[in-house]
């Protein structure tokens, strides 16, 4: 496939839109864009960098955008974008989209990693992006509503591959993570606390918290109580167990104290989900 970039214009506001997208060699130092002086706006931009290199400032600070680097902004915003260095051009490869969900993954992503991010060439989301832009180059693809879905399923890769990055905590961490996890889905019915769990891991208690923040963005006591909630909700629906058994037995140590949890998951009582098999026909929920 050779170079080569393409521009799509529509007034469709109710799906996610392509605006253009493109494979090119930056040769000039007059290549500079900058996020809050462009003529076109309502747009995000992802541009990955395939050899040389460019730099992105934000908000004051400098990044240099080498191979395997990737920034991503919304227009408008406080950006510049440029190519300096002219002894090598500087290889992209860019996508530009336009719609609240694209919006709402590239605030997702900035949050998790930043404005620029790495990905290896051989990756899902750079593959997925060279496929995008060869259906359009090759197969002449120019119907909206197919490539509005080719987009939606690279930025999918794109949030997959962000979240799968925000939970690399090590071999070592996922072995503890995995022992922690086994422990409190075997023992979810009895009390535990935080100093038994690090016990029966043989860590800090605190190293362990921080393993679950970053790995599940959540703490080893709420992981916890996701599984009693979890286990509760199938006893609800496949027995005949009064209220209160049910919560002793998935380790809630009060019958209030259990009602009060349920309906913060639930937003209502266990009894109500009970009954409640019309609106809510599930014997099995999960938080995991």
């Amino acid at each position: 496939m050779e170079q080569n970039s393409y521009a799509f214009r529509n007034n469709d506001h109710s799906i996610l839109t392509i605006d253009s997208i493109g494979w090119q060699n930056i040769k000039s130092p007059e290549y500079s864009f900058a996020g809050d002086a462009r003529p076109d706006s309502g747009h995000v931009i992802f541009q990955y960098t395939l050899s040389g290199q460019g730099y992105i400032e934000i908000d004051r600070q400098v990044f240099a955008l080498p191979q395997g680097s990737a920034f991503l902004v919304k227009i408008p915003s406080n950006h510049r974008y440029y190519y300096k260095d002219q002894s090598r051009p500087w290889e992209i490869l860019w996508l530009n989209l336009r719609g609240d969900e694209a919006r709402r993954i590239w605030d997702m992503v900035i949050e998790q990693e930043g404005h620029v991010i790495r990905r290896e060439a051989d990756s899902p989301v750079i593959a997925e992006l060279r496929e995008l832009l060869r259906r359009i180059a090759e197969e002449k693809q120019t119907d909206k509503y197919v490539l509005s879905s080719l987009a939606y399923n690279w930025m999918l890769a794109l949030a997959k591959s962000s979240g799968e990055m925000r939970r690399e905590v090590g071999a070592t961490g996922s072995t503890i993570l995995l022992k922690a996890k086994a422990y409190l889905k075997e023992r979810y019915a009895t009390p535990l606390t935080l100093d038994m769990l690090a016990e029966h891991c043989g860590i800090n208690k605190h190293h362990l918290c921080r393993l679950f923040q970053k790995s599940v963005q959540t703490s080893p006591l709420a992981y916890l109580r996701d599984r009693r909630i979890e286990a509760a909700i199938a006893l609800l629906r496949t027995t005949e167990l009064a209220v209160q058994e049910i919560g002793s037995r998935c380790g809630f140590d009060s019958p209030s104290y259990f009602g009060k949890v349920f309906r913060e998951y639930m937003s209502m009582t266990p009894k109500e989900y009970r009954m409640k098999k019309l609106e809510f026909p599930y014997d099995a929920i999960y938080y995991e």
